[in-house]
């Protein structure tokens, strides 16, 4: 009895994982049966997905290296560069406000064919 449990054990614990593996296919057999042209767009965008999962990466051992929990600074870091964009937003209002009082006041026009 106790040999047919093992022998049991021993089908289900390692024929079931070697079954999986060897009737799985790898990456390079399932690339081969796509056609052309999702090979051609896959190899294209192949370097802009490594190094989008290279900054993830990166982004994750910075967020660990913070003595709070990796989600709360990944949410301070978002809130910190959205806060960076609008005050860049800003400054950038500001700029054109400035120039077109400048243009105002010097009463000439840097666009041709308009009158102020």
């Amino acid at each position: 009895m106790y040999g047919k449990m093992a022998a049991a054990f021993g089908v289900c614990a390692i024929g079931g994982p070697a079954l999986i593996i060897w009737v799985s296919p790898s990456e390079e057999e399932l690339f081969l049966k796509y056609n052309p042209e999702l090979q051609k767009r896959s190899l294209e965008n192949r370097k802009g997905k490594q190094e989008d999962f290279d900054h993830f990466v990166n982004k994750l051992k910075e967020y660990s290296k913070s003595d709070k929990p990796i989600w709360e600074a990944a949410a301070e870091d978002e809130r910190n560069q959205r806060d960076g964009k609008i005050a860049e937003q800003v400054k950038l209002v500001e700029e054109i406000r400035r120039r077109k009082e400048e243009i105002r006041k010097s009463g000439t026009s840097d666009i041709p064919g308009s009158s102020l």
